[in-house]
């Protein structure tokens, strides 16, 4: 079940980025780079082979630009994006090299879906566990387990990194998910050649994981993506998932203020800004 999660790593980049005092607003410039490694420069490119110049982390999150996505890690440090990567539950080996930024790493759909459950849930995470009640026939129980509660990162960074991932789904590369009238997140993943197709998406009280693939691997298809072919399959389920929950959004942990301000330029909204948004801030910062 080990396979390549394409973009879909990314959120753990810009989550170690948020951590170490980054802010979605901040500008990168997604331009032509090569960067030197041990086995010699490496000169990547973005999957469109376009580039879009400076702009916010909220945006090369949202429409999964690789050049920004390695700019961070190499700033970070590939090191600290792996610990990362761990802290949020993934136990698969991952090799220390920059391409991981962009998720050459191999895990499993389990692990994945696992780690994205962070973001909802205030930067605490609930171990996976299969069974959670056993009773006998007159309903007393036998047995009941309750989830392993670890803490991963603060609920400031998971609530930025949440509403970043928002962004994936309102405006980025997720676009197809944004007709669904409850508050939706997550992120699309394609590896190369397009052999493996991911959405790993999220609602405030339910998270969900879409891998397709081959079982030997081989292309899905020209340009197939996740977006394409996984971000459809997670529709169809999540629709009958919630149906009759009420569609509450997602909750805002307690010493934060939420501030409008415009997803394209990171400044403060002001009346008719189309691309308005709402984001997290420590009162005062």
């Amino acid at each position: 079940a080990l396979r390549q999660v394409g973009s879909s790593f990314k959120p753990f980049v810009y989550t170690a980025a948020i951590d170490k005092g980054a802010n979605p607003e901040n500008t990168i410039v997604d331009a032509p780079v090569t960067f030197q490694s041990a086995s010699g420069a490496y000169t990547p490119h973005n999957y469109d082979e376009k580039f879009e110049g400076t702009i916010t982390l909220r945006r090369a999150l949202a429409q999964s630009r690789n050049i920004p996505a390695l700019k961070l890690a190499d700033k970070v440090g590939i090191e600290t994006v792996i610990d990362y990567a761990h802290r949020f539950g993934i136990t698969s080996n991952i090799p220390d090299y920059l391409p991981i930024a962009l998720g050459a790493a191999e895990v499993t759909p389990l692990e994945q879906t696992s780690a994205f459950s962070v973001f909802p849930s205030d930067g605490v995470r609930l171990v996976p566990h299969y069974i959670t009640k056993v009773t006998d026939y007159e309903g007393r129980v036998l047995e009941e387990d309750f989830a392993e509660v670890r803490d991963v990162i603060s609920a400031r960074t998971a609530r930025i990194m949440t509403s970043m991932l928002q962004g994936v789904v309102q405006h980025g590369t997720a676009i197809a998910a944004s007709t669904m009238k409850y508050p939706l997140a997550g992120k699309t993943g394609t590896t190369n050649e397009s052999k493996d197709a991911w959405f790993i998406g999220f609602t405030p009280n339910l998270v969900a994981g879409v891998y397709v693939g081959f079982d030997d691997p081989k292309p899905l298809g020209s340009h197939e993506t996740g977006a394409s072919v996984a971000v459809p399959i997670f529709k169809e389920f999540i629709t009958d998932a919630i149906k009759g929950v009420p569609a509450v959004p997602f909750r805002v942990p307690p010493g934060l203020r939420m501030v409008r301000i415009s997803a394209s330029t990171g400044a403060l909204a002001v009346p008719g800004d189309k691309d308005a948004i709402w984001e997290a801030y420590i009162p005062g910062n």
